[in-house]
């Protein structure tokens, strides 16, 4: 009879303890609930404006569209975070820091927990210090403080909302633009009168990643974006016109189905040899405008594919890492000085090839190292790791594969600018440009290396393994 009683009171207690711990389950399953602010300035310049991108001098003459500033502020309560993301070619220090600081001392987020990159769009102002062509210093001043603004505008409008990760296959947009030869070698783009090219040279990343902030009413006030692809696309070479590019429209696209108080911000994935040519027969466009708006529209939609079946996050964690690499810029050597020797022989040289021998007869840093800047960041279940150059996509598809986030965006042009172009070890001495060194490529050989070996050390120290 005890026993019979004992074994009852057994059952009970753990049919008990069995539904407390369901119950638990049930609590710690339930979506994370963040403060979320978002914003946009726009930032478009003058007519007039050089616009970056080439090694000629090119002046805004219209406004095809304009270009912004947008900021997204995330709060747990415990931790704030910003990200920002500028429709221009690059970012720097110069322009970073001081908004930086400014947004610290206005809303109290930790500079370190600031994120400001650039989409790099080839149909904006010059931003970079000694580029292709003069930048206006006073527009380049108040950058700092157009985009302190909306970092301080999204921060004094935040909301109750849900972060929900998702991602969508993207394939047929994207495609690397740089091409093997027989010897080894490797060229920008292919030409089919030349018979030495014998495939592509490298792979593209067709995952695009969203990062969407759900209001308690259902409503979508923002979402972050990662995708490689080179945003050349609009105007080329010869775009006499302020634009941001296919990452401009497809915010656009978003804002038409979403509602004018939705801010789509691009975090550029790794796309230093990544573009949108298939070099191939199509009868789609492949170029221009056409290409642009065709660009902005599928991405767009394939933006809102991943977000809508994004499922809200439970884990409501915010995080930073932050290493500053000392990495040696590249030393000329006997072979280039005789290389620009050959190329002062020619009759008639072309711009970049100008530019080439005028870089690397002024380059002022061999034997010198740079200080890399590498940002992490936890965001619930998403890892992000962020570059300060255009990234080769090796390097990106190996930060992805060996990190320990359910999701890892890799985001380049993030702020500083430590060279032109950071290609993979293997692609780095092959000739290509974005390979090139001074021309596009101003570290040593090995340095996306070591700054992908930090990025994944840091992401292994925010998601560790139980």
């Amino acid at each position: 009879m005890f026993d019979s009683i004992r074994s009852r009171r057994l059952s009970l207690v753990l049919s008990l303890m069995i539904l407390f711990s369901l119950s638990d389950l049930a609590l710690a399953a339930e979506p994370a609930l963040f403060q979320v602010g978002r914003a946009r300035v726009c930032v478009t310049p003058a007519l007039g404006a050089k616009l970056a991108g080439y090694f000629h001098d090119r002046e805004a003459t219209y406004v095809r569209d304009d270009i912004f500033v947008r900021a997204v502020v995330i709060d747990n309560g415990e931790t704030q975070l910003a990200l920002v993301s500028c429709d221009l070619i690059s970012m720097t220090a110069e322009v970073a820091d001081p908004a930086k600081a400014i947004i610290e001392e206005k809303t109290g987020i930790p500079a370190g927990n600031i994120l400001i990159c650039a989409t790099h769009t080839h149909t904006g102002p010059e931003l970079r210090p000694r580029g292709s062509v003069a930048r206006d210093e006073e527009w380049t001043k108040d950058l700092v403080h157009r985009i302190a603004e909306a970092v301080i505008n999204a921060h004094e409008g935040k909301v109750a909302a849900r972060l929900c990760a998702g991602e969508a296959d993207a394939s047929g947009y994207s495609f690397n633009r740089i091409f093997r030869r027989k010897d080894g070698s490797e060229v920008f783009g292919r030409s089919a009168s030349d018979k030495t090219i014998i495939g592509s040279a490298g792979p593209v990343d067709p995952a695009l990643q969203t990062l969407s902030a759900v209001d308690e009413s259902g409503k979508l006030i923002a979402v972050l974006i990662n995708f490689a692809m080179h945003p050349d696309v609009i105007g080329g070479g010869s775009a006499d016109f302020i634009s941001g590019d296919w990452p401009g429209l497809m915010s656009n696209t978003l804002t038409d189905v979403y509602g004018e108080e939705m801010v789509t911000l691009l975090l550029q994935g790794t796309c230093g040899d990544i573009n949108h040519n298939p070099y191939g027969k199509t009868f789609l466009p492949t170029s221009g405008p056409a290409k642009a708006e065709q660009l902005g529209r599928a991405l767009a939609g394939a933006a809102m594919v991943a977000l809508e079946r994004a499922e809200p996050m439970t884990d409501s964690s915010l995080a930073v890492a932050h290493k500053v690499l000392e990495l040696p810029f590249y030393t000329r050597d006997e072979a280039i000085f005789k290389e620009m020797d050959a190329l002062e022989k020619k009759e008639k040289l072309s711009i970049m090839e100008e530019a080439n021998i005028r870089r690397v007869r002024e380059w002022a840093n061999d034997g010198k190292t740079t200080s890399v800047p590498i940002q992490t960041m936890r965001i619930g279940e998403v890892g992000l790791a962020a570059f300060p150059a255009e990234i080769f996509v090796r390097i990106g598809l190996e930060v992805k594969y060996w990190s320990q986030a359910p999701r890892t965006f890799v985001v380049e042009l993030a702020n500083d600018r430590v060279s032109t172009y950071v290609p993979d070890t293997d692609h780095a001495d092959r000739g290509a440009y974005g390979q090139r060194p001074i021309l596009s490529r101003w570290l040593q050989s090995d340095a996306g290396r070591h700054m992908a070996d930090a990025a994944i050390d840091m992401l292994y120290g925010l998601f560790p393994k139980e």
